[in-house]
């Protein structure tokens, strides 16, 4: 197990030490980087922070909750809106954030009468909105705000309202997960039991970990609909305040990112003995298992399995046609926490993929082990790397394409490297059988994509043709392009459009072919 020394960081020689490349033969005691430490002095991270993992990932997508931020402006601001969040009350905790804009003078003097006016003001601005969450953030943990005792105050005098208040400031961790356990445990110790809910299953479940990134929620609630599943909870996408107090009356909790949400589930099953299964929404075969399991648990396994041999008819030709096409592609899977292993192994096996590295910013040591252990012999593993670091990787590795958040996405687009939204996807949801082929579909799109070729034409020096129109141009007009698509209509569906592509797959397949194959050349 060679340690990696990136050049960019020679005058850090503790860097060293958090980044390795996986050799043959190696297990996990010979290839895991270090991880999940405070960050090296001079390294310039790119983590977030722990109060952002409680509001941003954790708290956020509850759906009919004012979320507070008591602090500076700038901490509610860059936790608001990175993510696709979205919920069936017209998204809005994506449309509206709340912040106490704690200034100097406040810092001196304390501001809980800010807080108390803050938060009577914006029950009174949105009425229609009984519930609020409260996160603490560095600022006014150091001058020491009692967020609960103004918290109670308010409840007392307004008793229809009700106030969870995350003590989550950002140095309460090393990195974003710090807080997703503060805001777990927290839930779990103030909120869980205290609704009683209607149960009209035999067959009840938390969906726990779930943030309902553009629309994966609906699907996976379809599925479990359709076994005859009553989701009591979403912890959190699209949750519901009310809902997540009741909690404790689910048969079992389903856990699909352990890596922000594995603690409540874990305090569930102690306080209220409710067992916890973990599962995988990303990929025909995992999800097949996952599905199996669920169904295997409340005996309802024929369920389950009409569901998987339906989609799986459905739509395994389609993914089947991209993954002839991204065969041997090589990928920089840099997410966040759980995808790093939910997607190592089975981008490589169903879609043919090359994983040649795998990194964290924020994650704890199992999500490395598990991402480690997936990938293929010869991946880079980083942990904590900073925009040089990031840049190098690129330059060795040369990928096709690169797995990753929006910060990194486009400092990947700067060196002509195509990057697809690992967190908040770019044409979601990603989840279920249907969006993983959505999800090769965007992959084969940023990797052919002709404007990405066209990037790569540096007009100081290449020459470029004057007599012949761009690739998007030739595109439109190829006499080859099939006579159904000329129509206007059809034409634009076609460009535009993930379900008119299934919709002529059968006739314009080979038309994709065809283009394909000229943009490889």
């Amino acid at each position: 197990m060679p340690h990696h020394r990136f050049e960019c960081s020679e005058c850090i020689p503790e860097r060293e030490k958090h980044a390795v490349v996986k050799g043959p033969g190696e297990d996990l005691t010979d290839a895991l980087p270090l991880g999940y430490l405070n960050t090296i002095p001079g390294t310039i991270s790119e983590r977030g922070c722990a109060y952002c993992g409680a509001k941003h990932v954790i708290g956020t997508p509850m759906k009919d909750v004012i979320h507070i931020s008591h602090g500076p402006v700038g901490c509610t601001y860059d936790t608001w809106q990175t993510k696709r969040y979205i919920s069936d009350n017209d998204n809005f905790q994506l449309k509206n954030t709340f912040a106490t804009d704690v200034k100097e003078k406040h810092i001196v003097f304390g501001a809980e009468k800010l807080l108390k006016q803050n938060i009577i003001e914006a029950f009174k601005a949105f009425p229609d909105i009984k519930r609020m969450t409260i996160y603490q953030t560095c600022a006014t943990a150091l001058i020491g705000d009692d967020i609960g005792a103004v918290a109670d105050e308010v409840m007392e005098e307004m008793p229809d309202v009700d106030i969870f208040v995350c003590n989550s400031p950002g140095f309460a961790g090393p990195s974003q997960s710090g807080g997703h356990h503060k805001i777990n445990i927290a839930w779990v110790k103030n909120k869980v039991g205290t609704v009683e809910p209607e149960i009209y299953s035999d067959y009840v479940i938390n969906y726990v970990g779930e943030y309902n990134i553009q629309g994966d929620q609906e699907v996976m609630q379809d599925y479990f609909k359709r076994m005859g599943i009553q989701v009591l909870s979403t912890f959190t996408g699209n949750g519901s305040y009310d809902d997540l107090r009741a909690m404790h009356k689910a048969h079992l909790n389903v856990l699909e990112c352990a890596r922000s949400a594995e603690y409540i589930c874990n305090e569930l099953r102690v306080k209220y003995n409710i067992p916890r299964l973990d599962i995988d929404g990303f990929g025909f075969e995992p999800l097949s298992s996952s599905l199996r399991k669920i169904g295997i648990f409340f005996g309802i396994e024929d369920r389950a399995q009409a569901i998987i041999d339906e989609e799986t008819a459905r739509w395994k030709p389609e993914l089947e046609w991209y993954k002839e096409r991204l065969k041997g592609k090589k990928v920089c899977l840099w997410p966040g926490g759980s995808k790093l292993w939910h997607w190592a192994n089975v981008i490589h096996e169903e879609m043919g993929l090359e994983v040649v590295s795998v990194y964290t910013k924020f994650g704890h040591q199992g999500d490395m082990e598990k991402g480690i252990a997936r990938c293929e012999e010869g991946a880079l593993a980083i942990d904590d790397p900073n925009e040089l670091e990031g840049l190098e990787a690129m330059e060795k590795l040369k990928p096709d394409v690169i797995f990753t958040g929006k910060r990194p996405g486009e400092v990947a687009k700067k060196v002509r490297v195509p990057y697809l939204n690992a967190h908040a996807y770019h044409n979601g949801p990603y989840k279920g059988y249907e969006g993983w082929v959505r999800f090769a579909r965007d992959i084969y799109n940023a990797i052919y994509s002709p404007i990405h070729q066209l990037s790569g034409i540096d007009i100081s020096k290449d020459e470029i043709a004057t007599d012949k129109g761009f690739s998007t141009q030739r595109l439109v007009s190829d006499a080859n392009l099939p006579e159904e698509v000329k129509n206007s209509e059809t034409l634009r569906q076609y460009t535009g459009g993930f379900d008119s592509v299934s919709k002529l797959r059968n006739k314009t397949y080979p038309y994709l072919e065809q283009r394909a194959a000229s943009v490889e050349a």
